[in-house]
């Protein structure tokens, strides 16, 4: 599959102040993702991957500018990250360099739900709002790499997504809804430090993790849930390598007895998910013995739901 490479403007257009420049606001979302369907490595230099999966949920970001807040506000306070990436967007834009944001979210930190990047994603697009800024993904990729490792959350759809270089590969497209028994296996992941771990993969699975994206790409195309949830499952046994479930055998083990699609990873998170087919005419069954089985492994267990892009 050949990478598309997104060239990043070498300075951004200042854009026209808004009527009622003081207290303008904007406000805007992005959603998070359960995991990643595939995340690994391909043979050759920068072949870091993952593939995204979204969920139904989100985060929400406002940003009110304050010219005279003497710099930027951020509620939580601990969101220092959407905090940064807004006081590069306002020196970027031309902007005041004060305002107040706020974050809202219904994605939980540290379990590879992408709530890191929804954060930085929906900040980013706020700002752009409230200064009347128009914000292509590729200029917001330019700023999140001075930020951290990245989700591919800033597009709609199913991606494959360079996340250590903060850089789209391709569009993939969009799969059918699926339901997500998540469970949670406790603590929290540190995306920055996993991400400098060395990658464990031998040349061997960096060629299988290459077939995986190519039969996911062609699997997305043909709407192939079934394909997809085994996919997705051959990636989570692999990122055992670099990311053990303590629960993954257990959870593999009600998959198969339920007759789910698959299991899908948290890869640089804490959590497991069994996919199911919203339109399996045995799906309310198979949803309740799913969640009784992760029951007996978590006392966190939750149901999500993915996104359709059609």
């Amino acid at each position: 599959m050949t990478a598309r490479h997104l060239a990043v403007p070498a300075r951004a257009a200042v854009p026209a102040r808004p009527r009622g420049y003081r207290g303008a606001t904007g406000v805007s979302a992005c959603f998070g993702t359960f995991g990643e369907l595939v995340q690994g490595v391909l043979p050759g230099a920068g072949g870091d991957f993952l593939v995204t999966l979204p969920i139904a949920r989100w985060t929400v970001a406002t940003f009110q500018l304050d010219p005279g807040a003497g710099g930027v506000q951020v509620h939580p306070r601990h969101k220092v990250k959407a905090q940064r990436i807004t006081e590069m967007l306002l020196e970027l834009l031309g902007g005041p360099a004060g305002g107040v944001l706020t974050i809202e979210s219904s994605l939980p930190e540290g379990k590879g739900l992408a709530s890191s990047s929804a954060d930085l994603v929906a900040a980013a697009r706020a700002v752009g709002n409230a200064l009347g800024a128009d914000l292509p993904p590729d200029r917001i990729e330019h700023l999140l790499r001075q930020i951290e490792p990245t989700d591919g959350v800033l597009y709609p759809g199913i991606v494959a997504f360079d996340h250590r270089a903060v850089r789209l590969r391709t569009h993939l497209g969009s799969l059918p809804t699926m339901t997500i028994i998540g469970l949670d296996e406790g603590g929290m992941v540190d995306t920055i430090a996993f991400n400098q771990l060395d990658r464990p993969f031998s040349a061997a699975d960096r060629r299988e993790y290459r077939v995986l994206l190519e039969r996911m790409a062609d699997a997305v195309a043909r709407r192939d849930l079934a394909t997809a949830g085994a996919i997705a499952t051959r990636s989570a046994e692999l990122n055992q390598t670099l990311s053990p479930k303590r629960t993954l055998a257990a959870v593999l083990d009600i998959c198969r007895d339920i007759g789910a699609l698959g299991v899908v990873a948290t890869h640089s998170g804490t959590m497991l998910g069994l996919l199911l087919d919203v339109h399996d005419p045995d799906y309310l069954a198979k949803v309740a013995a799913g969640i009784h089985g992760c029951a007996r492994l978590s006392d966190d267990v939750a149901l999500y739901r993915s996104l359709t892009f059609d």
